[in-house]
């Protein structure tokens, strides 16, 4: 189990065995190299720890705990979770600020906790079948255990085809679950009826309204921002940074630049088709901070060659091709660092993607044309999506806009904006109607019935679409045996966040307002103030190259996972439409690609062949 992640830890491995528990750690030495060994055990050996994180604050809380008594034998934060533990059981995990996912043994009394941080920085999946409960970083490894095999979750297919991702602890292994941000574990082998209890420590708190000037929020922004990155430059080992020329990477190389003595190693990734490329901005900010800057070109070959071996890192078929450039400048880093700092959070924070300013146009759009008669309505739409004297590009365009859509948030928002196969194609696609395609997403949504449509788009994407970009960032990283910090996302951070009222969040057309008031001083002003590009890949142009005929290939093969559990008519017929020039099917296509490829890799056993140490090329 422990070899299927040595790329998680492939500097020191160790073992814990007794009667009841095994527990096994691969280690990427980064604090205290010399003296954090895991498992690691407290003085009595009574308590055994393995751990995958870091936790900034670990030396003011061994301060504390060391008044307490407690004698340690390392330097390394691992051992600050182990007493803060034994001094404070459960509630301990409330004085980390961090990332972490980790697991502590009670030998004495036969019970095992487990926490995942507040956000989900890092990741914590899990087995229970009534008797065996294993517990890994990736699930992969949690495949190595005899008792474990893969199985199609099937339920989650429709929420996969819609968003290309769960947003609940199942995964779309039968009985291999997440544990989720913010949450705990707890197995007492003891209890007559031993089974996990799982509790949640932390979430995002409600918005409150607070008196104060525009001012005050910016210098404030300012300020904090600083500190948690200045806390997360906690290393024994060279650091860098992933910088795409936004304003959040941008902003916070500019800050490690100020904050360190040590030269700051920026890294970014682009591609050949200069039209996706922000390899120049970030070549700008680069240059007008200075610091050592290094980049990668990423081609069609590149990407597709890499993509059987990096789902497999991913476990889970790839919600976004990001994930692929990710990978590429993660491999560019590893020479150079062993920790990356990273932009992730600040959108969901801060309200930075297009598809909020979109959707409160769309609402007040929609709330007026509700007075067109119906029938109109309706001939409008069905123009809007199907019209030959319109372009492909158009009627995309027009099928964004209210004009295009049903004024209910399933349609003006979920379908608009972050759907590949809606319900309705859905219908067409499967054997039966799908059931609950939003369920999760809209349980987060109505729990915060009270805020204003800003506030639950933000809460909704924390819980959600942010927890899979985190698992990108790790995996992609971790792949590399880079470790990925996210200094947007401090907890403290997040909970003020939730504090700034909406109209410094969007401000008119700018985005991410009150931000970019607090670091513009940093950076160049078109830096600062461009358009967001959303690390774009030119995925489009690819799958219409004739070279993508060997992904069609692949999609349509009869003896794959697709040809099981969807109607291949249907398929068939997307794919010609989309090869026409008729629909842009660019997302409904990499969906079905990355569904087919898990497959092979997952449950049809022939993943030797697909996940070899080099690339390979993807299969007819």
């Amino acid at each position: 189990m422990t070899d299927a992640i040595r790329h998680r830890g492939p500097d020191d491995s160790g073992y814990y065995h007794d009667q009841w528990a095994h527990l096994g750690h691969r280690r990427l030495s980064i604090i205290d190299l010399a003296g954090g060994h895991q498992p690691l055990t407290n003085e009595a050996r009574t308590h055994w720890i393995i751990y995958n994180g870091e936790i900034f604050n670990h030396a003011d809380l061994r301060t504390t705990l060391e008044q307490a008594g407690h004698r340690y034998s390392s330097r390394s934060d691992t051992e600050t979770i182990l007493h803060a533990y034994e001094q404070h059981g459960p509630a301990s995990v409330q004085l980390f600020r961090g990332m972490f996912a980790y697991a502590i043994w009670d030998n004495q009394r036969r019970r095992l906790f487990c926490a995942r941080d507040r956000l989900g920085i890092k990741p914590f999946y899990y087995f229970w079948d009534g008797r065996l409960f294993a517990f890994a970083s990736e699930i992969k490894a949690l495949l190595e255990h005899p008792a474990i095999s893969p199985a199609l979750e099937a339920e989650l297919v429709p929420e996969f085809l819609a968003f290309g991702y769960s947003s609940d602890e199942r995964t779309l292994f039968r009985n291999i679950r997440k544990l989720m941000p913010g949450h705990f574990l707890a197995l007492d082998l003891a209890e007559p009826d031993a089974r996990p209890k799982i509790e949640m420590y932390w979430d995002v708190p409600a918005p409150v309204t607070e008196n104060r000037a525009d001012d005050y929020w910016i210098a404030e922004t300012r300020t904090r921002l600083e500190e948690t990155v200045r806390m997360r430059l906690m290393s024994d080992v060279p650091l860098g940074m992933f910088l795409s020329g936004g304003v959040d990477s941008s902003a916070i190389a500019a800050i490690m630049k100020r904050s360190t003595s040590r030269p700051v190693q920026t890294f970014a990734v682009g591609y050949q088709e200069q039209q996706f490329s922000e390899l120049s901005y970030a070549a700008q900010v680069a240059h007008s901070i200075g610091t050592e800057h290094h980049e990668t070109i990423v081609s069609m070959d590149d990407f597709f060659t890499a993509l059987p071996r990096l789902l497999w890192h991913e476990d889970e078929p790839i919600a976004w091709p990001s994930s692929v450039s990710l990978y590429f400048v993660s491999k560019l880093a590893v020479g150079q660092v062993k920790v990356v700092l990273t932009g992730e959070g600040s959108d969901e924070m801060f309200g930075g993607y297009e598809r909020y300013h979109w959707n409160l146009l769309n609402q007040r759009g929609a709330a007026a044309y509700r007075f067109v008669p119906a029938p109109l309505r309706r001939w409008i739409r069905s123009q809007a999506a199907s019209s030959p004297l319109l372009s492909a590009a158009l009627r995309r365009k027009l099928g964004h806009t209210f004009l295009g859509r049903d004024g209910d948030m399933e349609s003006l928002f979920l379908d608009n904006f972050y759907c590949a196969f809606s319900g309705a194609e859905q219908a067409r696609l499967l054997s039966a109607t799908p059931q609950a395609l939003y369920e999760s997403y809209q349980r987060c949504w109505n729990s915060r019935s009270g805020a204003s449509s800003l506030a639950r788009m933000l809460y909704a994407d924390q819980k959600t679409y942010l927890v899979e970009l985190l698992m990108k960032q790790d995996q992609m990283s971790m792949a590399c045996s880079v470790e990925s910090r996210v200094p947007f996302l401090d907890h403290t951070f997040v909970e003020f966040s939730t504090r700034i009222p909406d109209r410094l969040k969007i401000r008119g057309g700018t985005q991410k307002y009150v931000l970019k008031k607090a670091v513009e001083d940093l950076l160049p002003h078109d830096i600062t103030y461009r358009k967001k590009m959303g690390f774009p890949t030119p995925l489009r142009d690819w799958l219409l190259d004739p070279r993508a005929q060997v992904f069609y290939g692949a999609i349509r093969s009869p003896d794959g996972l697709l040809a099981s559990i969807l109607d291949m008519g249907e398929v068939s017929a997307l794919i010609d439409r989309h090869r026409s020039g008729f629909e842009d099917a660019t997302d409904r296509i990499w969906r079905l690609l990355n569904l087919h490829l898990w497959g092979e890799l997952f449950l049809t056993g022939r993943k030797d062949k697909l996940t070899s140490p080099e690339p390979v090329s993807l299969p007819v």
